[in-house]
């Protein structure tokens, strides 16, 4: 029948050829937090240029990033990124909703020995990865742009130009006389703050793009799985050996 032809290729899939599925469609970035305006004088100066307006919004998360998600969720083959490749596979030949779920399950519990209860579990500890991981990042963002300067490491690049920044200012506020000449070194090291924070905060976004794309489909599965499976009981709900 067409139907056992298509089901014994979706396994043959899973257990032979590599997942080639696409990530799932990108999420709008967070945007940094709002910082100090830079200064800015009552008069231009001859050679002055403005400084460069915000970055372009990301749509599609880096290649490095990808990599790196695709690390954390690196399994053993018997854990929930296993059987979410299963359902997928079990898709493309044509089955959707409790039927793709559960036909999955039933393979999938079959080759690993795993309960619902257990996929669920490990489900949850993909979600707690990928949380942990952004928390992390988000950390390190913040200590870079030098929102939560820490005291045990060297100051960022973009902190210590945000310090010369600062310095330059003060200078020009007592120094009015040579006002020309500080405002052109000034403008030179604005334009340096300018292209780390946008380099931080582009390299940000493709981050929170290929987390959240991440997330959102291990939720979608982990969703529909307990929707179709964990009410279940009885004969229905266990392993067809």
């Amino acid at each position: 029948m067409a139907i056992l032809d298509n089901l014994a290729k979706a396994a043959k899939d899973f257990f032979v050829e590599p997942d080639e599925a696409a990530p799932a469609g990108p999420a709008a970035p967070r945007p940094l937090p709002a910082t100090t305006p830079a200064y800015q004088p009552t008069a231009t100066f001859q050679g002055a240029q403005p400084a460069s307006g915000a970055p372009p919004l990301q749509t599609q998360p880096e290649q490095r990033h990808l990599d790196h998600i695709g690390q954390l969720l690196t399994g053993n083959g018997k854990d929930f990124m296993a059987y979410i490749k299963m359902v997928k596979s079990m898709a493309a030949s044509g089955l959707s909703g409790p039927v793709l779920y559960q036909t999955a399950f039933n393979a999938f519990a079959a080759v690993t020995g795993l309960d619902l209860p257990a996929l669920l579990n490990s489900a949850d500890q993909f979600e707690q990865t990928l949380t942990a991981d952004h928390q992390k990042i988000l950390a390190r963002h913040r200590e870079k742009i030098g929102e939560t300067p820490t005291g045990k490491e060297p100051a960022s690049p973009l902190v210590k130009l945000q310090q010369q920044e600062q310095q330059l200012q003060n200078t020009l506020a007592e120094l009015t006389r040579q006002l020309d000449e500080k405002h052109q070194e000034l403008h030179a090291t604005q334009q340096q703050l300018q292209a780390e924070r946008q380099k931080a905060q582009t390299a940000l976004a493709s981050y929170e793009l290929a987390n959240t794309s991440a997330a959102a489909e291990l939720q979608a599965h982990r969703q529909a799985t307990q929707s179709f499976l964990l009410g279940q009981s009885g004969p229905s709900s266990t392993t067809n050996r």
